[in-house]
């Protein structure tokens, strides 16, 4: 290409790059006129879009005429901040408006929408009987059209779905389509899918752009996308011509996915659109691109300041905060081994800066903006066949002999070598599925709105009129049949019945019920998506580890927040909600990710040294290994981080965050790519001020609405407990299906009541046995039917009989007189008394409870606390 440069470059952001940054390419881009980035949209909302801006800009510094630039996508909101990413800085006016022309055909055209439920009824996690019919009936529209894309959320799922598909189809008309495959791999099913020789493609997110893959005539969504123009861009895969109408079929996989897979249809029919929120200055990617360029050529620091302010991203990038970058990118990071890093020479004196050696191979070989995965190489033996990558953990935990499907293809291990992983065809022997670990995507936010519409519109109309209604009312708002309408209104109706009204964006609904432990689960339900109630999750968690000196396993969906707790945790359910204070959340939430480290900021902080060049993922002409990127991140940490890398035993009071500039980015991605912490600092001051309504309830079993979140995967998880079997929200038993009686749900069973207190009632049959119990009463009010005990145990100095008719132990015969005044020995021994009360009494009233200890009921109350 040097050699005899194209008229047309077809390349990725990371290629440009490299062609800007490599001097030979650099030369032969000189004279580009124009510059097309399609599904631009795929870009702008993360650092990938930040990267391409910048080479946009030292693309344009090297030609001798400014490139015309062009930007399409079929899914862009607003479309006024994608056209400003894209023309930059120098191309906006004043107010930020982009000085281009925006030409807007609508994104809504006449599609083929279905919701497609299996015959049984759908329940919290998707059983083995329901994914057979799923899987029966994927199957019969498969073979009812030419070709179909099947997308799916997970790899896993795409390899499991593919052989299973290929069980009832033929080996040779399924195939997966994954990231996690080599690109020969893929470019091979992608060929033979426009060959006609695939009936169906089982596929994530890697054929949901721009791949001509020829004509599909049908497009399977199973489970939500949790994204409106992520369902969008999957569905207009098929009837991809200009005249042609694209058909898709949704399948939930559970009752939520059922109410979120319906507003997102109802969504697509009101024509609505996920925004896009590009991210603001990331200073991870100015550095590496500030390495990049001076490697190129050298350049006078104001110049340099000026060309990199010119892309939008950066358009309010202050000289000081370019001046840190720049230093860092001089001085690097100082650690035990000499300065990481350090690849920019400055000349201070003339106010240059040049790349130092190395510069330039780092940034051709480590550069980029995806994210480094630990994932493991699958290398087929003899002939070294690169035949995809597969998760780290599940790799080392592997043995060899063991037989996994990639690719549709069933392999046997040979032997697992650092970073990779020998195989040879197994031969079609039974295969295990691989697993890749990551970050699960959350739920728009308003993807979010619509299941907080439907669920409020279906609460009013059943309240005012009928379930009737409100089924009438979800068929026309979502252009759905009537069972699946059905199914949500009976689903809706068993959480209101319990819950007294179902959350929404407008009422947090706080549900606390036990576990057979006798621990109680604390379930806030909070439909505002996973970035916001991650951050709820882990910020109330906090607050409790500080209230109670304990730490709480606590799980988070786009649905709802959950935090386990033991028997010893007792508090008002309407205080929760004053836990948090909105101008303390950032605090609170940057200590709940630091005290310990969480993975999340962890994998940012490695994340963000790979791609300010700080640590390389090329080394020596050699992959870098994962592990030895991680202990090199963890050296890196204990140099610019020491307080987090260090001892957390050691540590009295809040973290200081280091003013350092990869540091500052990586909190800022935590807090606001994995989390949403600006959305829950307003959710907050929203409870303070009133806006937000919130119901407590105390359940006796478990709504519905938290079915799916207590038996939630691992990816839900936001403490260090990862395996399922040690999670105390498993500990609940729950109901399945729906009852036909909603009197049944939430009720209480008098005669169960009776028999727990006939159980509870204590059978004393010695002195001892008297004497025990007493203890653990403090005071009681005198027995008839023990009498004769205790006359045996005050013959005995051993209990004391008290004015009004009351027994104690003479051990503790001081703090039972003490209990009703208010002093330390007083309020503890009521809480002691209390305590040993409920235990032999079974469920009882504050008055009752009150009576039997011969106190006031609001010194009870107080003490139940």
């Amino acid at each position: 290409m040097v050699r005899k440069p194209p008229e047309f470059i077809v390349t990725t952001p990371e290629s440009l790059y490299l062609m800007v940054t490599a001097e030979k390419s650099r030369d032969a881009l000189r004279t580009v006129q124009t510059v097309i980035i399609d599904e631009i949209h795929a870009v702008a909302r993360d650092k990938r879009g930040s990267h391409l801006t910048l080479t946009l800009e030292r693309l344009e510094h090297i030609c001798g005429d400014r490139p015309v630039r062009i930007g399409l996508s079929a899914t862009q909101r607003p479309i006024e901040t994608v056209a400003r990413m894209l023309v930059g800085s120098a191309r906006s006016d004043a107010t930020g408006a982009p000085n281009c022309t925006v030409v807007d055909t609508g994104h809504q055209r006449h599609l083929d929408l279905e919701l497609v439920l299996p015959e049984g009824e759908l329940e919290a996690l998707p059983a083995a009987e329901m994914v057979a019919e799923l899987l029966d009936e994927i199957t019969e529209m498969i073979e009812q059209h030419h070709t179909t894309l099947v997308f799916v959320n997970t790899r896993r799922m795409a390899e499991r779905l593919a052989h299973q598909l290929a069980e009832r189809l033929g080996d040779d008309k399924v195939a997966a389509h994954h990231g996690s495959l080599s690109k020969d791999r893929r470019e091979r099913v992608e060929r033979k899918l426009r060959a006609g020789e695939f009936k169906a493609l089982v596929a994530t997110a890697s054929l949901e752009l721009g791949i001509d893959i020829g004509p599909i005539e049908l497009v399977c969504q199973i489970g939500s996308p949790r994204s409106i123009a992520t369902f969008l861009q999957r569905v207009g895969r098929s009837g991809h011509t200009r005249h042609g109408t694209p058909k898709g079929r949704l399948f939930p996989l559970s009752r939520d996915s059922l109410v979120e897979c319906a507003a997102l249809l109802s969504a697509t029919k009101a024509g609505r659109l996920d925004a896009i929120l590009p991210p603001v200055a990331p200073l991870d990617i100015l550095a590496q691109q500030i390495v990049a360029e001076t490697a190129a050529e050298r350049w006078n620091v104001d110049d340099l300041y000026t060309l990199m302010k010119g892309a939008s991203p950066y358009a309010e990038l202050t000289r000081e905060v370019f001046d840190e970058v720049l230093d860092f990118t001089t001085k690097g990071i100082v650690t035990g081994r000499g300065p990481k890093g350090a690849y920019v020479h400055f000349d201070e004196i003339n106010g240059e800066v040049e790349g130092r050696r190395g510069a330039r191979l780092a940034s051709l070989t480590s550069g980029g903006a995806i994210p480094e995965t630990a994932d493991y190489r699958v290398i087929a033996d003899p002939d070294d066949m690169r035949v995809g990558s597969v998760g780290e953990d599940w790799a080392t935990e592997s043995l060899p002999g063991d037989i996994f499907l990639l690719g549709t293809h069933s392999w046997q291990i040979r032997r697992i070598e650092p970073g990779v992983v020998r195989v040879v065809d197994a031969g079609g022997k039974p295969p295990t599925i691989p697993v890749w670990l990551g970050e699960a995507p959350a739920r728009t936010q308003e993807l979010s709105e619509e299941v907080s519409s439907l669920r409020a519109g279906v609460q009013r109309l059943i309240e005012t009129q009928s379930p009737r209604a409100a089924v009438a009312w979800v068929i026309e708002t979502c252009d759905i049949d009537p069972l699946p309408a059905e199914m949500i209104v009976a689903y809706l109706a068993a959480s209101l019945a319990v819950l007294g009204d179902l959350p929404t964006t407008e009422r947090l609904v706080i549900e606390r019920f036990f576990d057979q432990t006798g621990g109680m689960q604390l379930v806030v339900h909070s439909p505002f998506g996973g970035r916001i109630n991650r951050a709820f999750g882990l910020a109330l968690r906090k607050k409790f580890c500080v209230n109670f000196d304990f730490e709480l396993q606590a799980a988070a969906n786009d649905d709802s927040v959950l935090l386990s707790l033991g028997p010893q945790h007792s508090f008002p359910l309407d205080e929760v909600k004053n836990y948090l204070k909105s101008e303390q959340v950032p605090q609170t939430l940057t200590q709940a990710v630091l005290v310990p480290p969480s993975p999340m900021f962890i994998s940012r902080w490695r994340w963000n040294l790979n791609r300010s060049l700080t640590v390389l993922r090329w080394k020596g002409g050699r992959k870098n290994p994962p592990p030895i990127q991680r202990m090199e991140a963890d050296d890196v940490m204990a140099a610019a981080f020491p307080s987090a890398a260090g001892c957390q035993e050691h540590i009295n009071g809040p973290i200081e965050i280091p003013n350092h500039p990869i540091v500052r980015q990586t909190m800022f991605d935590t807090l606001h790519e994995g989390m949403d912490v600006d959305g829950l600092c307003e959710l907050v001051s929203r409870l303070e001020s009133g806006d937000l309504q919130v119901t407590c309830v105390d359940s006796v079993e478990p709504s519905p609405l938290s079915h799916e979140l207590l038996v939630g995967p691992a990816f839900t998880f936001l403490d260090a407990d990862a395996e399922a079997i040690d999670r105390r929200s498993r500990a609940v038993p729950l109901r399945r299906g729906i009852p036909v009686d909603l009197n049944e749900i939430g009720g209480v069973d008098l005669s169960a009541i009776n028999q727990v207190r006939i159980e509870a009632e204590p059978d004393i049959r010695n002195a001892d046995e008297l004497h025990d119990l007493l203890a653990d009463l403090v005071r009681t009010r005198a027995r008839p039917q023990w009498q004769d005990l205790f006359n045996e145990l005050v013959h005995r100095n051993r209990a004391v009989a008290l004015d009004g008719g009351f027994w104690s132990t003479a051990e503790l015969v001081d703090t039972a007189r003490a209990i009703g005044t208010d002093t330390t020995r007083g309020e503890e021994g009521l809480q002691a008394m209390v305590r040993g009360h409920l235990t032999t009494t079974g469920p009882i009233t504050t008055a009752d409870l009150a009576e039997l200890c011969g106190t006031e009921t609001s010194r009870v109350a107080i003490a139940l606390v």
